[in-house]
């Protein structure tokens, strides 16, 4: 009988441990990114200044090796990291399709050309 009490009561501790491993891995995977995407984390526009918004946002990225965290497409992706060193901000195709992509003089950021004329500014 003493045998059969034990015996229960490790099967429980056991199933007992096992819950916690589950639910705490599954904690761990919560909030974590895939290798090679980004999220966006906070938007924010500003449109007070007549003719003009400025929008900031800030993404968080789980780049690959060799990669760094840029824009694709109007989106925050991740790019090879050698387009952010040389400046070349055009490489990783930052504007939507159909615009045209500009380097600033400067090489601080870039613009984007719509067909209509309207251009947008990003540094």
């Amino acid at each position: 009988m003493q045998l059969l009490k034990a015996l229960w009561a490790l099967a429980g501790a056991a199933i007992c441990c096992f819950l916690i491993f589950v639910i705490h891995s599954q904690f761990l995977k919560e909030g974590q990114l895939a290798a090679g995407t980004c999220e966006i984390v906070t938007l924010d526009r500003d449109s007070s200044q007549p003719r003009r918004t400025i929008a900031r946002q800030t993404a968080r990225c789980a780049c690959k090796k060799g990669q760094i965290a840029g824009t694709t497409r109007a989106r925050p992706a991740c790019v090879d990291a050698r387009i952010i060193k040389t400046k070349q901000w055009c490489e990783m195709l930052p504007c939507l399709e159909g615009e045209g992509c500009d380097l600033l003089i400067n090489k601080s950021g870039w613009t984007c050309t719509q067909p209509g004329g309207r251009i947008k500014t990003t540094t």
